[in-house]
């Protein structure tokens, strides 16, 4: 006969101290945890608020793919932010909009009205986003001016530009028209029978610049020169890194993404807008607030990809969740008070589970892509 063991006393109490061990010792410890966890309690609190009717349409998984198309511009701004607030000393760029805009604003001018073929177009797009970043960088860098006067001064100069040159109109025509079909939703290959569709701007956007921004940071001397810099500066230089070059060229990649943004909003909203990137709260200060909240440390040095991805892919749904429950004006007021909230608290979180954690021994500190011990 088989002895049957019940838990005792001590095991019950020992169960949730595992629970609470693993949330304070690592689980929400992990940035991408976190994001995952509260995507979860997001979706299974619109899933119940829909059952009950108290939205205003239907929320399933159509609605959240369609959400997608907002998720392209700002999951790429706000990895354009990763590589400038890494950078460290008050790395930020408040800019990033206006790039928006003004590159938006050639990419339309150079295909629409001088003619020339699409990926001719999209390239010095991307590279006129470099070089508006490079002016960024220069200044910040070599001549030393603070990144937040910087960006904010080059915020008004190039939102400027973009309305004196497009004489404050949308640029639009047949070949901008087709353009629309970049941002499209698409059904996926194979088996995309059973699932929603799914803006191309997804795969033709997003992921490449996602794939190539994880193996720069992971994979390259300049990814890791990048999170020492931001790290400990002076450390860094006497490393024998060049600090300026590198600070200067986390602002120039910043410039392209941003420049690849303006060529998909005008695909987005099948024109060149002047204001795409700076209407309302424009799309500036959103980037950033998803960059913090996916984890990168505004004094620099501390970053990653999964973390940015998932932060943003949190606030966009959150957003289209809200619109559903409280539509209209008031619906938009609460996306801003609700994206206060949820930084305040993951923030929270975080800084306990830190503080946690840092009760025993602390370790020594490794740049990310080097082996602990690594001369």
């Amino acid at each position: 006969m088989t002895a049957v063991t019940t838990p005792t006393t001590a095991d019950q109490r020992r169960e949730p101290s595992r629970f609470r061990d693993w949330i304070t010792g690592g689980a929400l410890k992990d940035r991408a945890v976190l994001l995952l966890a509260l995507i979860v309690v997001l979706l299974v609190a619109m899933a119940i608020l829909d059952g009950v009717g108290l939205t205003s349409g239907r929320f399933n998984s159509d609605y959240l793919a369609s959400t997608l198309i907002a998720y392209v511009p700002l999951a790429l701004l706000a990895l354009a932010e990763l590589f400038v607030i890494t950078s460290g000393r008050g790395g930020i760029d408040l800019s990033v909009g206006s790039m928006v805009s003004l590159t938006g604003i050639v990419f339309a001018m150079l295909y629409q009205q001088v003619g020339l073929p699409l990926a001719v177009a999209v390239l010095l797009a991307v590279a006129f986003g470099a070089l508006l970043g490079a002016v960024n960088g220069f200044l910040t860098a070599y001549l030393g001016y603070p990144a937040l006067i910087t960006t904010l001064a080059t915020f008004y100069a190039y939102r400027s530009i973009a309305l004196v040159v497009s004489e404050q109109r949308p640029i639009s025509g047949p070949e901008i028209s087709e353009f629309y079909s970049a941002a499209k939703a698409i059904e996926l290959p194979v088996i995309g029978g059973g699932l929603p569709l799914v803006p191309l701007g997804v795969f033709t956007f997003l992921l490449p610049v996602a794939i190539v921004a994880w193996f720069v940071l992971n994979r390259t001397t300049y990814g890791r020169k990048l999170y020492a810099i931001g790290t400990n500066d002076t450390a860094a230089q006497w490393a024998g890194i060049d600090t300026r070059r590198t600070r200067m060229m986390a602002y120039v990649t910043a410039g392209a993404i941003a420049g690849l943004v303006g060529v998909y909003t005008v695909a987005q909203f099948a024109s060149a807008r002047p204001d795409a990137g700076t209407s309302g709260s424009g799309m500036a200060l959103p980037a950033i607030t998803i960059a913090v909240l996916g984890g990168v440390a505004i004094t620099g040095g501390i970053g990653r990809l999964s973390g940015i991805l998932l932060a943003a892919l949190l606030i966009v749904w959150l957003n289209a969740s809200i619109l559903l429950v409280v539509p209209g004006n008031e619906g938009a007021q609460a996306q801003l008070l609700a994206l206060g909230v949820v930084l305040l608290g993951a923030s929270l979180l975080s800084n306990a589970t830190i503080r946690r954690r840092q009760g025993g021994l602390a370790k020594p500190l490794s740049v990310p892509g080097t082996a602990p011990g690594a001369k």
